[in-house]
């Protein structure tokens, strides 16, 4: 199972969100790279790098810190946030990410994603399929649609995509722990893709109750900020 630290930009700065909400927001470090760094130098190889200003513009607008972190780490990179276009996708790639997250586009746009998953291969793209209610959230998860989450990933399936990051919303920034019921029906259902756990991580017993549902990865965010837990005790999880 792939560990996957999480940092969201907003101004060029890591900071957290509580449940996608951006007036409950809080600064821990305003040098991602420094941060990029403490986890490569716990052996990690995976960093989950999210755009928040390019969510909300509907365009990137922080491909300079995705940049920075590619060039001076060897983390292995997936991107999110803003990217709607060609221009957007291209940006992200030559800016260092080895995959990208696709949320809002794959709602608003199918024909474009199922152009770049021919384009770019199922392995360079993740369809961020982030709900409430298991209904998908676009927009930076400002606004709330009306597809049902199981109904999106099959239509995906049957397109190619092959990785999921599902974010349980009311859980993401809340330390409540995982929604573990939800992973339990999504590996039922779709075997065959890579599923990765997002939101609400709490503690080490979370991170262990994806690894026993064979989920692809898990990303954790708060948890490590706020030192409920160590990146020793991940150093376990990690090949």
């Amino acid at each position: 199972m792939r560990i996957i630290p999480a940092i969201d930009i907003i101004d060029g700065k890591c900071v957290r969100l509580t449940k996608g909400d951006y007036d409950q927001k809080k600064i821990y470090n305003e040098n991602p790279l420094e941060v990029a760094k403490m986890f490569e130098g716990a052996g990690i190889r995976y960093l989950h790098l999210v755009d928040l200003d390019g969510s909300k513009a509907k365009e990137i607008r922080n491909a300079k810190v995705l940049d920075q972190i590619a060039s001076k780490t060897s983390l292995k990179i997936d991107f999110g946030g803003g990217i709607r276009s060609d221009q957007d996708i291209n940006m992200a790639f030559n800016a260092g990410a080895k995959q990208v997250n696709l949320g809002s586009v794959a709602l608003e746009n199918k024909r474009l994603y199922g152009e770049w998953l021919k384009k770019f291969g199922s392995e360079k793209i993740i369809l961020s399929a982030d709900s409430t209610n298991r209904k998908i959230a676009i927009n930076g998860w400002q606004e709330e649609s009306k597809v049902d989450l199981f109904d999106l990933i099959t239509e995906y399936q049957t397109m190619g995509n092959k990785y999921i990051v599902c974010t349980d919303i009311a859980k993401d920034g809340m330390l409540q722990g995982i929604a573990v019921d939800l992973y339990k029906d999504l590996m039922n259902d779709f075997p065959d893709q890579k599923i990765i756990a997002s939101g609400g991580v709490k503690d080490i017993v979370d991170v262990e109750a994806a690894a026993a549902l064979k989920m692809n990865g898990i990303i954790i965010g708060k948890a490590i900020y706020e030192n409920k837990i160590s990146l020793e005790q991940l150093t376990k999880y990690v090949d």
